[in-house]
């Protein structure tokens, strides 16, 4: 059985608009660097893909491959809601 905590002593209502402000501006510069990792790997990745395309390695193919040979023998969708 948990308890409850006691509450916190009360916040100006001008302390917790600096709260939240301040919580969302670290929010925000996290979500920034977020998506410039992301760039980042999403970069690394098309130059993988684009020295694999020069090696004459198509990945769509291959993923259509992949995708029929994992479909084969399945239902379609709508077979299986009926």
């Amino acid at each position: 059985m948990t308890t409850k905590p006691e509450n916190p002593p009360s916040m100006s209502k001008d302390e917790k608009v600096g709260f939240h402000k301040g919580s969302l501006a670290t929010l925000s510069k996290e979500r920034e660097e977020l998506m410039r990792i992301l760039q980042i790997v999403e970069q690394l990745m098309q130059m993988h893909v684009s020295e694999l395309k020069g090696m004459g390695i198509d990945l769509a193919a291959q993923a259509k491959d992949v995708a029929a040979k994992q479909m084969k023998g399945k239902k379609p969708i709508e077979d299986v809601l009926r």
